[in-house]
């Protein structure tokens, strides 16, 4: 049966801290946001809803800041639910300054349980509750103002719904014992996203023909990446805006020497060159004079034998164990994450093994299967 949301807007200070009141004893808050994001590379807050059983709050973060009694409520022993919570959790670090923990993302919970693991909310209220969510205001302006009536209902409703379906997933996480690693593995991505702003020294790595380049052309593209983030965080637009990845990886490429040289690198253009035309090319001969011994390793090549040959073990022993819990093989272990046991294992590095719930099911399989290989030769 359709629900019709009891909503408060909440636009100043004085009622943000009222609503925060009426929410602090809740076991639970369903939580959203809505931004805008084409033309930044931080969202903009555009609005922030929260529900904790009877009224849905949606606040106004182009009028009212985050107040400390709201700060508080969001890292309260209240558990907070959220889905496909990594956009979202850039939000509240920009507009609150803080991580809703505890968190649960009912995405997550959702490959947990065996379903697709990047199943789509309207999806997910469908199949739990039985009721189809308005799709008319999913693309709409969320900074205008006023919000229409039937965008303060879209907001209200996802919230609303969250809670229903959390308490339905929860009851069968529990039925099969996974409710642990559900906790466990959303606290792992609050601790990730507090972590962003350290990791533009890893941007480099999701590049998939990394492996193609030689030492120094890795150590530029790394360099001019890791620039990049930098920038593009501290002139907030988006990373494509000031340069884009395959014109990186261009330049990387070809090391360029003066100006000349990187004119003829494809992807180029005149306006890049007189405006991030020196620092591209200072970090190129950054690159070409390191010390060797202090150059990142080149991912190895994903063609070799050796590799395949790991990589095809390893995935036996995901796919077995995905295949014994009900869940997709990439809930267990992403590729990157093979990947880079791969790399550790044919460099007789440590094993960049899994941790918790995830390394008593695999980690013994994973090391014997690679001990197997090495003994083979």
């Amino acid at each position: 049966m359709p629900v019709t949301p009891d909503i408060r807007w909440i636009d100043n200070d004085a009622a943000l801290d009222e609503a925060c009141k009426a929410l602090s004893q809740a076991p639970v808050l369903a939580l959203d946001t809505e931004f805008f994001r084409e033309k930044t590379f931080h969202p903009v807050p555009a609005l922030i809803q929260i529900y904790g059983g009877e009224t849905t709050y949606l606040i106004d973060p182009l009028e009212v800041a985050c107040s400390d009694a709201c700060r508080e409520l969001l890292t309260n022993d209240a558990l907070k639910l959220l889905h496909a919570c990594s956009e979202d959790l850039e939000v509240f670090a920009h507009w609150a300054g803080v991580a809703p923990t505890p968190l649960v993302d009912t995405q997550v919970a959702q490959g947990l349980l065996g379903e697709d693991a990047a199943m789509g909310y309207q999806r997910l209220v469908e199949f739990w509750v039985g009721e189809t969510l308005p799709k008319e205001e999913t693309r709409s302006n969320w900074l205008e103002r006023p919000l229409s009536d039937a965008q303060l209902s879209y907001a209200a409703l996802d919230v609303v719904y969250l809670l229903m379906v959390w308490q339905l997933q929860r009851e069968s996480l529990e039925r099969h014992g996974r409710l642990e690693w559900v906790l466990e593995d959303c606290a792992d991505l609050v601790a990730q996203s507090e972590r962003s702003s350290d990791s533009d020294g890893q941007w480099y790595l999701r590049h998939r023909q990394l492996w193609r380049l030689a030492p120094r052309q890795v150590e530029a593209y790394r360099l001019m990446t890791t620039w990049r983030e930098g920038e593009a965080r501290a002139r907030n637009l988006p990373r494509n805006w000031i340069v884009q990845d395959r014109v990186l990886y261009a330049i990387a490429e070809k090391l360029p020497a003066n100006r000349h040289e990187l004119s003829r690198v494809e992807g180029v253009k005149p306006p890049l060159i007189k405006r991030e035309g020196d620092v591209l090319l200072a970090l190129v001969k950054q690159a070409a004079h390191a010390d060797a011994a202090a150059l990142a390793p080149v991912p190895l090549a994903p063609t070799l034998p050796p590799f395949k040959a790991r990589m095809k073990a390893l995935k036996k022993v995901v796919n077995g164990e995905a295949e014994s819990l009900g869940v997709a093989p990439e809930v267990l272990l992403r590729r990157r994450e093979l990947e880079a046991l791969v790399t550790a294992s044919m460099r007789n590095a440590p094993l960049p093994l899994a941790s918790g719930w995830r390394g008593e099911r695999l980690n013994p399989g994973l090391q014997a299967a690679l001990g197997d290989l090495a003994q083979a030769g």
